[in-house]
């Protein structure tokens, strides 16, 4: 059973970072892409950053560079970084296993609030 469990949100104040973290299980970590969505109220799901099975990460131009992403396959864990925070940020962030930049995979973390005070 595949499992994503995601730890690192909080209150985090205007032009603040915060780094995330995904540790998965009872998958075959080294060999999928980890991503991290973000979700509002209202609002459908969002990339913030992807980082591939060859260690090559990526984030939309919507996230201004503000993000970036990491794994370290000994430890099956992925981290978004996220830096100069704004308060629009403030968002549910999730982990998602083997997805492409394209499509979400099937599999998602459970979800870690981020809120982001003015």
């Amino acid at each position: 059973q595949v499992q994503l469990v995601e730890s690192g949100g909080g209150l985090v104040q205007a032009g603040g970072s915060l780094r995330l973290s995904c540790a998965a299980s009872g998958i075959s970590f080294s060999g999928i892409n980890m991503a991290w969505y973000r979700q509002t109220p209202g609002k459908q799901r969002e990339l913030v950053a992807l980082i591939d099975k060859y260690n090559a990460a990526n984030s939309p131009d919507s996230m201004e560079g503000r993000f970036t992403i990491s794994r370290d396959n000994a430890k099956n864990t992925a981290y978004p970084q996220m830096n100069s925070l704004k308060p629009e940020d403030t968002a549910v962030y999730y982990c998602n296993a083997a997805g492409t930049w394209t499509q979400a995979g099937p599999y998602w973390g459970q979800g870690t609030q981020v809120t982001v005070s003015s």
